[in-house]
């Protein structure tokens, strides 16, 4: 007999319709939470996702919400939506990125503050939203989402590095600004994980990833990805807040 250890959660997981996001919601789901799905728009892959966390059975439940949480309307939404629901929030996941490759002298003002906008100003934006329910919470976490390449470095990614990197800054500012609730803060860096990239990634293999090599000679899965996710947001994990934990395989030693 098996105990969920997030039983009677609700979970929000961003850029969740594929890959690590994918693999987390699923997770979280069937660690006993309620779990919110969210992309920029509504999709055939959402509304699958939905489906099948909903067949889970167990009292599963999962709802599919499309916002764009670069923009201040745009993540009130998603937050307002989620506690339409399910009555409030105890865990966020600040997953949603573009994976961009621009060469920085081709870089324009736009495409800086469209991969800045999602990623970081998206996490500040949720954490905001969400704060007055997450205080409410007794397991409140804010779980966000870094990359192996602010760490290494990467040619072409000067929008995305920069990004990730103030992720870690945002991670410890709020770890400090949020104990006095009992709210958990950390972010964790997956590195050389086998997923899917879209086509406004860029064609080919990063740099970063043609440089490093992991230790196990292979590459992780995004589902060893969500078990350390779950970890974190359940209840064995309370004492473990900002923190940069890289999942990589040893690609790289913080």
């Amino acid at each position: 007999m098996t105990t969920q250890s997030l039983k009677g959660q609700v979970a929000i997981v961003t850029g969740s319709v594929k890959n690590i996001g994918r693999a987390i919601a699923i997770a979280l789901a069937r660690e006993g939470a309620w779990v919110v799905i969210n992309a920029r728009s509504q999709s055939e892959q959402m509304a699958e996702l939905v489906n099948e966390i909903n067949q889970f059975g167990d009292g599963a439940k999962a709802i599919g919400i499309a916002a764009d949480i670069s923009s201040v309307a745009g993540a009130k939404l998603l937050i307002d939506e989620s506690v339409k629901a399910f009555g409030k929030i105890d865990i966020l996941i600040n997953n949603a990125a573009l994976r961009r490759h621009t060469p920085f002298a081709e870089l324009e003002w736009e495409d800086w503050r469209e991969v800045m906008g999602t990623i970081l100003d998206g996490a500040y934006l949720c954490s905001k939203a969400a704060l007055p329910y997450l205080k409410e919470s007794s397991m409140g976490s804010i779980v966000n989402f870094g990359g192996l390449s602010a760490h290494t470095g990467s040619k072409e990614r000067a929008h995305v590095v920069t990004a990730k990197m103030g992720l870690i800054g945002l991670t410890r500012a709020l770890a400090h600004d949020l104990s006095e609730f009992g709210i958990t803060v950390n972010c964790i860096v997956p590195g050389l994980i086998d997923t899917v990239r879209g086509e406004s990634a860029g064609s080919g293999t990063p740099e970063h990833h043609g440089k490093n090599k992991t230790l196990f000679g292979r590459r992780g899965t995004t589902e060893e990805v969500a078990n350390l996710v779950e970890f974190l947001c359940g209840p064995k994990a309370r004492y473990i807040t900002g923190q940069t934990i890289h999942a990589n395989g040893g690609a790289y030693l913080a």
